[in-house]
């Protein structure tokens, strides 16, 4: 392993979280073999993907982060003047000679690689003024993608470059400060800056019995594949729900659910001693990395992941609203699994080449 940069652990985890999604994807796609193998073809460009930025010293990604930095906020500008609309949202960009791709899954990357950037050149813990700094940093790719609109994003994107001043040494009174301007805050969003839709999707978590056949369809169905799994599940590719076409995207956002009905509990269970698990690896790297930058950076990259997975599941059980982010490494999509593999490779990347520097 000396001369290609892979963290064994991380990637052995990685390894058995994507084989298990593929079964759990079989059947949540309704024994679709394309579709399988296309979510193979994805998972095998990701890891290309992964183990390029692997091979990356630290140092490039530190050196290079205002422009990546840069060269996001830029295709957000060209998405809102130029891009590709879909469902009612210009989220996409179509260059020639290039797949369609959202900017703003890139910036999800590119945002801590420039907060980070930004508070490792100062002493930490950091002083009001460069907390402002940072946190015009994560705000301004913020607007530009709730413009487009996608609150979902938006604020993973905010919570990545926020957990990298959070990790940064940001005192409790200036937390507690934000969390009270957020507070205040949240009204005037509901009335203007919430879309239609959004305020929607709050109502229902709220009451999802209210309108069982329309908005309330999802979270109902979701709670019914969950409950109805048990301990250990009616077994693969045994679940009614899915199957039966009540449980909507059960191959995306809801394969939680699919896991849960045929699995029950101890199949949930298992996913989450995985995730535990990669979280654990992923924080472990990030405490030992060699520099403020690499710890800043490793650090916001997993919390950000442990975010995917909060977020997933809290909606799929209905204690959060539903905004379509997948789970993580398990749901079929490309362009998610892509920028989380990105993530991984650079995580292995501080701490392969942290290791060879102490050697």
């Amino acid at each position: 392993m000396s001369s290609i940069h892979l963290d064994p652990v991380l990637l052995v985890l990685l390894l058995i979280l994507l084989g298990s999604g593929l079964f759990v994807l079989y059947s949540g796609a309704d024994s679709s073999v394309e579709m399988v193998k296309s979510q193979c073809a994805r998972i095998g460009v990701a890891f290309v993907v992964m183990m390029v930025f692997a091979q990356l010293d630290p140092s490039v990604y530190r050196r290079w982060s205002p422009w990546l930095y840069g060269l996001g906020l830029i295709g957000l500008l060209a998405v809102l003047l130029v891009g590709v609309g879909a469902k009612g949202a210009q989220r996409w960009l179509s260059l020639p000679g290039l797949p369609r791709f959202q900017p703003s899954e890139f910036m999800k990357l590119a945002v801590p690689f420039m907060a980070a950037w930004y508070l490792s050149r100062h002493f930490l813990p950091p002083r009001l003024s460069r907390v402002g700094g940072s946190l015009f940093i994560v705000l301004l790719p913020m607007v530009l993608i709730v413009r487009q609109p996608d609150l979902g994003t938006a604020l993973l994107v905010g919570l990545a470059g926020l957990f990298v001043i959070f990790f940064a040494g940001l005192s409790w009174k200036l937390l507690g400060a934000f969390f009270g301007m957020v507070a205040v805050a949240a009204p005037a969003m509901w009335f203007f800056v919430m879309r239609d839709y959004q305020k929607q999707r709050v109502l229902t978590l709220l009451d999802p019995e209210s309108d069982p056949l329309g908005a309330g369809w999802n979270i109902i169905q979701s709670k019914t594949a969950i409950g109805s799994g048990g301990l250990s599940g009616k077994g693969w590719l045994l679940g009614t729900q899915s199957h039966l076409d009540f449980l909507p995207e059960s191959h995306t956002d809801f394969i939680v659910a699919v896991l849960a009905e045929e699995f029950g509990f101890i199949g949930v269970l298992a996913l989450l001693t995985l995730y535990f698990l990669i979280i654990a690896r992923c924080l472990y790297i990030a405490v030992n990395a060699q520099d403020s930058f690499g710890r800043l950076v490793a650090g916001a990259l997993t919390m950000t992941f442990f975010t995917y997975v909060f977020v997933n599941i809290g909606m799929v059980s209905g204690i959060l609203p539903i905004v379509g982010v997948p789970l993580p490494l398990v749901s079929y999509g490309g362009t998610s699994i892509v920028t989380l593999m990105a993530g991984f490779g650079v995580m292995m990347s501080i701490h392969t080449h942290r290791r060879m520097i102490t050697a």
